[in-house]
């Protein structure tokens, strides 16, 4: 119990340090960016310069990482309403499909007409499940990428997976997967994994992970009814 209570304190601790350190990240990143338009503005040449470019994703990349994090600050803050999880489902992956088929990579679901109704913050479950189909889209880097998604009512609630025939990871990165600024990625800000397992936890849920290097991941959402 002692452990529980220490571990949440430090939990808000870190929380609270990742707060002030993204407002005062904020406030210099949009005085360069204003003073970058400045310039451009008065020496539009300058625009033509290759780092010019570099320059700007850089800043891109850091206004990302700066909205990841007020995302875990804020993932345990719900608003619950009762939700037609299939439904829900359905239309995350039906928009999440086109940039899949651009990639060249097939998308097969197998969600349930009906499913039970669950009390959800339908904002931040989308966002949940969309970071899952995004990290599986990212471990394809082959031509023959397949991502599942499958639901099915289990005892207590429903059991959601998402699966992928991508990099895998091993067990190593699989005991770090969920650990705040923890990437494999080259422009990963290691809080996507993270943010979805503050989510699915603060509704009671669970989230795994089980991967072979090689050969793909399955992510496992359970969520109670």
């Amino acid at each position: 119990m002692q452990d529980t209570i220490h571990s949440e304190q430090q939990k808000k601790e870190f929380q609270f340090t990742l707060s002030k350190f993204a407002h005062e990240i904020r406030n210099p990143l949009s005085l360069i960016q204003s003073e970058l338009q400045m310039m451009a503005s008065s020496h539009p040449e300058i625009t033509c310069c290759n780092e010019w470019d570099d320059i700007l994703d850089n800043l891109e990349h850091i206004k990302e990482l700066l909205n990841d994090v007020t995302r875990y600050n804020n993932a345990e803050h719900l608003v619950r309403e009762q939700t037609d999880l299939s439904a829900c489902l359905k239309s995350i992956t039906g928009s999440f499909k086109p940039s899949l088929d651009y990639l060249g990579i097939a998308l097969e679901s197998q969600i349930p007409d009906t499913l039970p109704l669950l009390f959800l913050d339908r904002t931040k479950i989308r966002q949940a499940f969309v970071n899952l189909l995004r990290n599986a889209q990212e471990s394809i880097q082959h031509s023959h990428g397949l991502i599942r998604v499958s639901a099915a009512s289990v005892p207590g609630g429903v059991s959601v997976s998402v699966s992928d025939n991508g990099c895998g990871m091993t067990q190593s990165q699989q005991r770090t997967a969920f650990q705040p600024f923890v990437t494999y990625k080259p422009n990963g800000t290691g809080l996507g994994l993270a943010v979805t397992r503050e989510i699915i936890e603060a509704h009671g849920g669970e989230l795994k992970v089980q991967s072979v290097p090689g050969e793909g991941t399955v992510f496992q959402v359970f969520l109670r009814g």
